[in-house]
């Protein structure tokens, strides 16, 4: 008896009810303008459940020789629960013009469907405002109510016939038919909120990573100029190296200023400066702001820089190679031995910096570079990030190798360019 009654037309009737609501879904999930403006939400499901209701008017479900039935009522029904009178007033006009235009104009129809109509709109509100459990309960009980109400209004003015199939099409099913779709569509709702929450967690995580990052990338400068006044609080230096000192300080200090107005534009940044870089003189550079926190480790630093030339934006190879020899100090905190190596291979040019602290295990290595994780006590692993990011933007690889106990050895290729800066300051590097 149950497969006379769910036979392909009811089947067909469903899948249209469906497949509008998952294109509905779907067109909404990816439209900025219904999600900003709820008017454009309501009439993009206006236009998916009118398509599903004139489709199931289209290919209605053959009760008998002498009457046809379809599920017109429930996209009907749900776009007045889901968007209010206003589009239940919309699909009321759509079903009466697209059964006058399949079947011709009756009366009944439209005295059936305007009871409808001002019922349902008027409980819209109060079913928006129901959590899912709720909204199921009411979406089956509303539509039983609906069907039984208007079944006894068409026996009253039409002397309407009622049979066994029509209690079944029109009666029973219909109920849990909107009860299934009212499912979905709350499914598929609580989808894109979740999404939305997730997207907005994730804006929160970089906002922390930013801040983190901010802090990180801070305290390197700030290491070098409490490093450069150390020594220069020993009052035992020629007037020249303070001078010199003193400098470097202060470079730093407008480094440190550049990394913030850089993060305070992070939301609409401007594209960087690329130029040729010198690597042997930028290196040397970074090596002179370095050393003081590498003789305050008690490490010895040897460097034998070829000189080539790369593509990229000074202030950000700076800062890589920061970033990636005082992690290699950190790594020493009993001292050591940092070698810093630079070789021309003509199409590329090589970077090592090794040293002999306390090395990394495969799992380590297989993490470098990630967000938070850092082998050191306090660490945030942003600045090994950052790193990474640089070197991955100038077309670069690396590779490391590791032993715990033994040391570290970091290598990292960058293409080579043919092209000299501008001013090609080529001091001694050795």
């Amino acid at each position: 008896m149950a497969g006379f009654y769910i036979n392909q037309h009811v089947l067909n009737n469903l899948f249209y009810i469906l497949v509008t609501v998952f294109a509905f879904s779907f067109l909404y999930d990816h439209s900025r303008a219904a999600q900003r403006r709820p008017f454009y939400g309501r009439a993009l499901l206006g236009v998916c459940l009118a398509l599903a209701a004139v489709l199931c008017m289209k290919f209605p479900i053959y009760i008998d020789p002498i009457c046809v039935h379809d599920f017109r009522q429930i996209p009907f029904l749900l776009g007045t629960l889901y968007g209010g009178g206003g589009l239940g007033a919309v699909l009321f006009v759509v079903l009466m013009l697209a059964r006058t235009i399949l079947y011709g104009f009756q009366p009944l129809t439209f005295i059936v469907y305007a009871i409808m109509f001002a019922i349902t709109a008027a409980v819209s509100p109060l079913f928006r405002k129901l959590p899912r459990t709720s909204k199921l309960m009411m979406s089956l009980g509303l539509t039983f109510l609906l069907a039984v109400v208007v079944t006894f209004v068409a026996i009253l003015i039409a002397d309407f016939p009622v049979t066994k199939p029509y209690i079944v099409y029109f009666i029973l099913l219909p109920p849990f038919v909107t009860m299934f779709a009212v499912y979905v569509m709350e499914t598929l709702l609580e989808a894109q909120c979740a999404r939305a929450e997730l997207i907005k967690m994730e804006k929160m995580e970089i906002v922390s990573q930013i801040a983190a990052s901010i802090s990180h990338e801070i305290r390197n400068p700030l290491t070098v100029v409490k490093g450069f006044i150390q020594l220069l609080q020993t009052g035992r230096l020629p007037r020249e190296t303070e001078e010199r000192y003193i400098r470097i300080a202060l470079e730093e200090l407008e480094r440190a200023e550049t990394i913030i107005r850089d993060y305070l534009t992070f939301a609409k940044p401007a594209p960087k400066e690329m130029e040729p870089i010198d690597v042997a003189a930028q290196l040397q550079k970074v090596l002179q702001m370095i050393t003081p926190m590498a003789r305050m480790h008690s490490i010895d630093v040897f460097s034998s820089l070829e000189h080539g030339v790369v593509i990229g934006n000074v202030q950000y190879f700076q800062q890589c190679f920061l970033n990636l020899l005082k992690n290699s100090i950190e790594a020493m905190p009993n001292g050591g031995t940092l070698r810093v190596a630079v070789q021309n291979r003509e199409t590329s040019i090589v970077i090592t910096i090794s040293d002999n602290g306390i090395g990394m295990t495969k799992e380590q290595v297989r993490r470098f570079g990630e967000p938070y994780f850092s082998t050191k006590e306090k660490g945030t692993g942003l600045g090994a990030m950052v790193a990474v990011k640089i070197i991955e933007q100038m077309g670069g690889t690396w590779e490391i190798e590791s032993a715990v106990q033994k040391g570290t050895t970091l290598t990292i290729t960058l293409p080579a360019s043919r092209v000299q800066p501008p001013t090609a300051g080529r001091s001694a590097a050795g």
